[in-house]
């Protein structure tokens, strides 16, 4: 337990989490982590799994932290035709679960999750 805090504590202080998928390293599921936070602030960000089914996208994210995370999907098409989407940002409360969707008319070049306090 309190080696699991430990690293907790020591996460990089570098950006938020970025491609969780794209058409290039996976066709199946891919991890996001956490949000990253400056030293001396305290831990913040859902973890979100990604999932590319040919043309939906789901991301279901967990918050284990004290504070909400307001999570959004956003998803690149492959088409230059394909319109990308940018979903609605949904509060993930604390030890909350959500999950976000979305898709393209034809194949996913890429998607991810942003975080906002």
């Amino acid at each position: 337990m309190f080696a699991a805090l430990t690293l907790l504590l020591a996460v990089p202080s570098d950006a938020a989490s970025h491609t969780a998928y794209t058409a290039h390293t996976a066709q199946s599921a891919g991890t996001t982590p956490h949000a990253r936070v400056p030293d001396g602030e305290r831990p913040f960000g859902a973890s979100c799994r990604t999932v590319v089914d040919g043309s939906h996208v789901t991301a279901y994210c967990r918050n284990p932290y004290p504070e909400s995370d307001h999570v959004g999907l956003h998803i690149e098409c492959d088409r230059w035709w394909d319109i990308d989407a940018d979903g609605v940002r949904v509060e993930a409360g604390p030890a909350q679960n959500v999950r976000l969707t979305g898709r393209c008319w034809k194949e996913v070049r890429s998607a991810w999750v942003s975080h906002q306090k």
